[in-house]
């Protein structure tokens, strides 16, 4: 499974004619479109179905690798997607999968989410399961190198998101629970060992790889902290920007990492009251001198920086920027309440009119704090 774009990179090109080579029956479904839409899903079911497929390998990014997890799941189980939305309704394991990554983002190839777009919904949909975690992952940064450079960003900074979302996760109380039940379990020292590291390589790579796609240091780093990213919210669960982001997303046609990247500095900032302490962690982390801050003026810091960064690689200030009327904040902000698995990780109230508050400062953008200059953030 991937895509037209893809099937016609040379690197891809090889693995499909390499597999050919060995395996006796081959189907190849090459007509994945962003977001997932059903559509897709039944068109790569009815091509598993016509080979008899028992193993899927899904080479791309997070669209592909999450189509490729619900085809899976029908092949095995039968349905639509429409019976597996929601934390753990695949009822046991799928197919094997073996997910080969050509963007450093999503993490799909070690996750248990598939993300899909329902038409007869307002927002994107989730599948989270611990049973859609592929059985394989290949990394190799150099599926990335002909990445263009705006999909690199919104790929990149929907990672760094993933870490410092799991980072800033709420915590949960510790106690026997069965995984199966309720896949993302809030932030723990394992997952913010995995989130710091993922947000320690990105953030120094991330601007380099915008540049210059061929920077082969800044692409490894970015293939090992989107994995990591992938690692640290598989368990602790992301919050606030993903959850907004799936009404928005579906309403502008935007691509997720934006979406996610524009929302994350004001989610940060509703909730620095309860997160400061791990905001002036990130800024050390990401690079900053903070030896002489307090925890307030290094927790400041580091959102200043994140302003700069999504500067730099392009990602809008505002929701007016890509097209969301203000009108219709409160209704995004209902939607998203309802993304029950990611917004009770978000360590900030919760509460619709919370969520309206931060929407409404992301439409403003009222973060008026001063940009640094690329010469003083590098």
């Amino acid at each position: 499974m991937t895509d037209r774009v893809l099937l016609g990179q040379p690197g891809v090109a090889e693995i499909v004619a390499a597999v050919r080579e060995k395996v006796e029956v081959v189907g190849v479904f090459a007509d994945a479109t962003p977001d997932v839409p059903l559509a897709d899903v039944a068109l790569a079911v009815s091509v598993a179905a016509e080979v008899d497929a028992d193993v899927i390998l899904a080479i791309g990014g997070g669209t592909v690798i999450d189509l490729a997890k619900i085809v899976g799941v029908i092949r095995c189980h039968g349905g639509t997607p429409r019976d597996f939305y929601g934390e753990s309704k695949v009822p046991g394991p799928t197919i094997p999968l073996v997910a080969v990554p050509t963007t450093s983002g999503t993490g799909s190839e070690l996750t248990p989410v598939s993300v899909l777009t329902d038409p007869d919904r307002e927002l994107k949909v989730g599948v989270s399961s611990v049973h859609i975690v592929p059985d394989f992952a290949i990394v190799d940064p150099e599926l990335t190198y002909t990445c263009p450079a705006t999909v690199t960003a919104h790929s990149g900074i929907d990672a760094f998101c993933h870490a410092v979302e799991s980072y800033t996760a709420r915590p949960r109380a510790h106690g026997p629970r069965d995984p199966v039940e309720q896949v993302f379990l809030g932030r723990n020292p394992i997952t913010d060992h995995y989130a710091l590291l993922a947000a320690e390589r990105i953030a120094r790579s991330l601007p380099h790889v915008v540049r210059d796609g061929g920077d082969k240091d800044a692409r490894a780093d970015m293939s090992y902290g989107s994995m990591l990213a992938g690692l640290a919210f598989s368990h602790a669960g992301n919050g606030a920007p993903h959850a907004l982001q799936y009404p928005i997303g579906a309403a502008t046609h935007t691509p997720h990492g934006l979406g996610v990247g524009l929302l994350l500095p004001y989610a940060l900032d509703a909730a620095r009251d309860a997160i400061g302490d791990r905001l002036a962690i990130l800024a050390g982390v990401c690079g900053l001198d903070v030896t002489d801050a307090s925890e307030a003026e290094a927790a400041d810091s580091f959102l200043t920086w994140l302003d700069g960064l999504l500067a730099d690689i392009g990602i809008p200030t505002t929701l007016a920027d890509i097209g969301v009327a203000r009108a219709d904040l409160p209704r995004f902000a209902e939607m998203a309440s309802g993304v029950t698995r990611l917004i009770q990780n978000h360590p900030g109230p919760t509460d619709t009119a919370s969520l309206t508050a931060i929407l409404e400062a992301a439409w403003l953008g009222d973060r008026t704090r001063h940009v640094l200059t690329p010469e003083q953030r590098w």
